[in-house]
């Protein structure tokens, strides 16, 4: 059931808007937004007094839901424009690139771009009615380095589970007996005495998880 300051929150957007409800069209307007988290309407509908020229729609409202889908210019901001590059996507941002990558390939990025945006406003748009939250997922890029950064920044935000970033993080290299033995061979020719040495070595083979 809507709370009071939904209701009240409708009436007064609507009437800023230039349109006065009736009991049953308020009714019918509310219900139409009750699939939606009460918060992220409340805050759409303070978007919608501040944009909205003209008269209020059931649209209006569900287009500026803050249901943590970064917006058209932010998505395209956050796209790989190189193979390097690691993205944390959600499925329209995903869809939308595929619809721009051909016009990026052909040289018009001006083109891609809007063509991005537009594909990414319409599918945005559909999901939100349909009630659907956002999906996240990682597309990995080839820079070790640049992955684990993107990867650990989705885990902090909460847009990736800790036990999936884990599966995807990039591994390091085993490092293979005969190095251990040239490095071991380095520290002792090298060490002040025996017992730097054995320090040294003790502290490799952990490094290692080798046996001591």
């Amino acid at each position: 059931m809507p709370s009071v300051d939904l209701i009240k929150a409708v009436a007064v957007t609507a009437e800023l808007c230039g349109r006065t409800f009736s009991e049953a069209a308020a009714e019918v307007f509310v219900n139409d937004l009750a699939q939606y988290p009460e918060h992220q309407v409340i805050g759409a509908l303070s978007r919608c007094r501040r944009e909205v020229r003209g008269l209020l729609t059931v649209q209006d409202v569900v287009s500026r839901l803050e249901d943590g889908r970064p917006g058209a210019d932010e998505a395209w901001a956050q796209m790989p424009f190189d193979e390097d590059a690691t993205i944390v996507w959600t499925e329209e941002m995903c869809q939308a690139w595929g619809v721009a990558q051909p016009l990026l390939y052909a040289g018009d990025k001006v083109a891609a771009r809007m063509a991005f945006k537009d594909a990414y406003a319409k599918l945005v748009s559909q999901a939100r009615e349909q009630g659907r939250p956002p999906k996240w997922s990682a597309s990995l890029g080839q820079d070790p380095r640049g992955r684990e950064t993107a990867l650990r920044d989705a885990e902090e935000r909460g847009l990736l589970p800790r036990e999936h970033v884990q599966k995807l993080l990039p591994r390091a290299e085993p490092i293979a007996p005969a190095a251990v033995l040239a490095i071991e061979s380095g520290i002792k020719a090298t060490a002040e005495s025996p017992e730097i040495a054995r320090q040294q070595l003790a502290k490799l083979r952990a490094m290692l998880r080798l046996p001591q």
